[in-house]
């Protein structure tokens, strides 16, 4: 394998810059969508008539956005190609009545949200996050991205059998945050203190989707900065390398014999079954809809999308120097050694001999080495939104994505030059 080209810091400083913007979904969508705005695309709306025009669009919907460029005279039955990602990250969210304390505490009730690495949370500064809607129906994202709540860990003293049996935390009990003290607890005072800091009037939220998130900025770090830290870098980082490459593609001036596309979902960490998850009808309802609205009709959508091509984008496994027994003996991804391709003969991945090929081919292509990712034999293997994506659409789905350290922590670990080198290789397979 040849050495990966010197990463262009450009890239991973914004990457940078678009984690800390996106502390929930929401905000992810609407960063991403900003970018997409100044490279020439424009919003529609689910709810009007769409028309077969050329150029850039995008549907929002939550905490998900499909993106999608229609290159001049695209007929109706030309394929497609995306990139497909998600949005969410784990993480603790804000419950129906939030108030709660004890013993002069006031603390805030949280749900454990996907499969978070739960000591990870502990003893760190956390922000609130997310989405408010308000009394006229009408939805505001809200940040306060300072410290504002903490899960206290249990001092060692009060718990000396933590060195001999390991951390063992209850989620109901162990991981409620606080962040302030009173006496009496006050039903509604984490929502008045929200239309507060928002300058909203009182009584004006009727319902929010709030999470925490840590407010210590990414970072680059190790000896040389070779490495990256940061928060929710599963799986914004593939959700800014498609973003930027999508951008670039439409600003490219290419002739594309495909349309390339954007699909990032919301609720991946818990199963995407919802109307903004990969499961739902939100990718499949807005090709169907470009098809038709370029004149085109079911025999054009069944030809469209039988030559169409999904790379589902998410992080992996890096192989970690302390653990390196639970990896597979003949696949250790480096960081730093390029992106890297999942594979998985019981389909949770969704690769197979074909995908890889097109994969290697846009590799290629990009002068950009990539990684092959197997799980130990031994170990249950993770899944992606890719298995998703092609049973429900019937494409063909390769997954793909960037080996990390830390995966599900409050704070993650990746090679500095890979952002670079997979938006890269992303670009060169949506050009096709």
């Amino acid at each position: 394998m040849s050495e990966p080209p010197r990463f262009d810091r450009g890239h991973t400083d914004d990457l940078m810059s678009f984690l800390a913007a996106s502390p929930s979904p929401y905000h992810a969508v609407a960063n991403a969508a900003e970018r997409l705005e100044k490279a020439g695309f424009r919003q529609v709306a689910e709810t009007d008539a769409w028309d077969g025009t050329s150029g850039g669009k995008y549907v929002l919907r939550g905490g998900a956005i499909v993106a999608w460029y229609v290159p001049e005279g695209a007929a109706p039955h030309t394929p497609f190609r995306i990139v497909g990602a998600h949005t969410d990250s784990p993480n603790l969210r804000v419950k129906p009545q939030p108030d709660l304390g004890a013993h002069g505490w006031r603390q805030v009730a949280v749900e454990i949200y996907g499969g978070p690495l739960l000591n990870s949370w502990l003893d760190r500064d956390l922000g609130l996050a997310g989405r408010v809607t308000l009394r006229d129906g009408s939805s505001r994202l809200v940040n306060v991205d300072r410290p504002l709540l903490r899960v206290p860990q249990l001092a060692i003293h009060l718990d000396r059998s933590v060195s001999a049996e390991g951390l063992k935390l209850d989620k109901q009990r162990h991981l409620q945050p606080v962040w302030g003290l009173g006496g009496e607890v006050r039903d509604g005072d984490l929502i008045a203190f929200l239309e507060e800091t928002a300058g909203l009037a009182a009584g004006e939220i009727t319902g929010w989707d709030l999470m925490t998130h840590p407010v210590e900025a990414p970072a680059y770090l190790g000896r040389d900065k070779e490495l990256l830290a940061g928060p929710r870098m599963d799986n914004l980082l593939s959700v800014h390398a498609g973003t930027a490459a999508l951008a670039a593609v439409a600003g490219s001036g290419a002739a594309l014999p495909y349309i390339p596309v954007l699909a990032a979902f919301d609720h991946e960490e818990n199963g995407s079954q919802s109307d903004t998850g990969a499961d739902g009808p939100l990718l499949g309802g807005v090709l169907e809809r470009s098809v038709f609205a370029r004149g085109g009709a079911y025999e054009d959508k069944a030809r469209a999308f039988a030559a169409t091509v999904c790379l589902s984008s998410d992080t992996g496994h890096a192989v970690h120097p302390n653990y390196a027994e639970r990896h597979d003996p003949t696949h250790h991804p480096r960081v730093n050694g390029g992106p890297i391709l999942k594979v998985n003969v019981n389909n949770r991945y969704a690769t197979d001999g074909s995908g890889r090929a097109v994969w290697a081919a846009a590799c290629e292509r990009a002068e950009v080495p990539f990684q092959s990712f197997v799980s130990n034999n031994s170990m249950p293997c993770g899944t992606t939104i890719g298995p998703i994506t092609a049973a429900r659409h019937g494409i063909k789905t390769v997954d793909i994505g960037v080996a990390i350290l830390s995966m599900h922590s409050a704070r993650e670990l990746c090679g500095a030059d890979d952002p670079w080198l997979l938006a890269n290789s992303l670009v060169a397979f949506l050009e096709g």
